[in-house]
């Protein structure tokens, strides 16, 4: 059993939803997990899944009309209901969080170097002269060249790897206790991805921070995270290891997610193997499995009650899967085929 003082981060029941016309958009629906110090933690699943809006809630970011339930605990400090003034004082200090779109999120007017010693002043009683010093420290952190020069140089000067590795300098400026990574390398091609995630371990090695990655690429996943949430249509549905998720998923969804994952240590394999349709409405949910429209393996339990997430042999794998003891030596191929 973990003791208490491990857990940094505890997202307990988390429901999100988003009043439209036609009704309420859950996207989040009854998410539960947990970070401790030191872990890297991935989410992954296909667009709209909820992996983001579950980080903007922990992060205090969602729209004011966002109706969220449930509880989010840092360091065991409930952080659901404090206003916005005292989310301030933990956003970019306790919990820092790097966005998709590093254009987006520096400012075009301002340089690097300021937007980094603003981070820093903004948590911190400390000089002008002595921020952009170690706005020039952080950037030879993250493998920024000339780090000295660089400081005064203007977003659109820069790549969009090097503007990418700026974010994550402004991210670990008050050293967090948690990095949310939302998407950092998803318009980076192969080799500057590679640059970026060496950033973000250099980051977490410098600071001590927990992570949380979300991200489309399992290989990404595979390489940098200790653990796996899977999530679709608003829920974890499967959670594990990433040796277990990848070796021994338990989640139909899961399998048809790894046999869409191009792999160059086997042969003979003829084609990806596709998960066919589409997401279901976050508006109008079918009754049952979510997955149960796309799952091969549907039968009449799946499309009358929508499994819980419960452990399988390992009791910190679990899978929302009915028949989930079925797929202990399932592969995609056999499952979707």
């Amino acid at each position: 059993m973990t003791a208490p003082s491990e857990v940094l981060l505890e997202v307990d029941d988390l429901t999100v939803g988003f009043p439209t016309e036609d009704g309420i958009v859950q996207a989040v629906r009854g998410v539960s997990y947990q970070v401790r110090r030191g872990d890297a933690v991935g989410i992954v699943g296909e667009s709209g899944s909820g992996k983001s809006v579950t980080s903007l809630a922990v992060m205090g970011l969602l729209p004011r009309n966002a109706r969220i339930t449930g509880s989010i605990r840092l360091l065991g400090e409930e952080l659901l209901g404090r206003t916005d003034d005292a989310m301030s004082k933990i956003r970019g200090n306790k919990v820092a969080m790097i966005f998709q779109d590093p254009l987006t999120s520096l400012n075009p007017v301002y340089t690097v170097g300021v937007q980094i010693a603003e981070a820093i002043q903004a948590h911190h009683s400390v000089g002008k002269v002595r921020a952009m010093q170690r706005a020039a420290e952080l950037l030879e952190v993250v493998g920024i060249p000339n780090p000295q020069l660089r400081v005064n140089s203007y977003p659109h000067e820069m790549s969009g790897g090097m503007r990418q590795r700026v974010v994550i300098a402004i991210a670990m400026a008050n050293d967090p206790d948690l990095i949310i990574a939302d998407e950092p390398t998803t318009a980076l091609d192969v080799t500057v991805q590679a640059q970026v995630l060496e950033a973000l371990e250099a980051a977490r090695k410098e600071t001590g921070a927990a992570l949380v990655l979300i991200t489309h690429d399992l290989g990404v996943i595979a390489g940098h995270a200790d653990r796996v949430n899977v999530m679709y249509a608003g829920k974890l549905v499967e959670t594990g290891t990433v040796d277990e998720i990848f070796y021994q998923p338990r989640m139909p969804y899961t399998l048809g997610l790894l046999g869409s994952l191009p792999r160059i240590d086997e042969s003979g394999r003829p084609r990806l193997i596709p998960i066919t349709g589409t997401p279901p409405s976050l508006l109008n949910l079918p009754p049952g499995c979510p997955f149960g429209p796309r799952c091969p393996k549907v039968r009449d339990l799946c499309e009358a009650s929508e499994p819980a997430l419960t452990g399988t042999t390992n009791p910190r794998h679990q899978a929302a899967c009915h028949f989930h003891t079925e797929l202990a030596s399932a592969t995609a191929e056999e499952v979707f085929s």
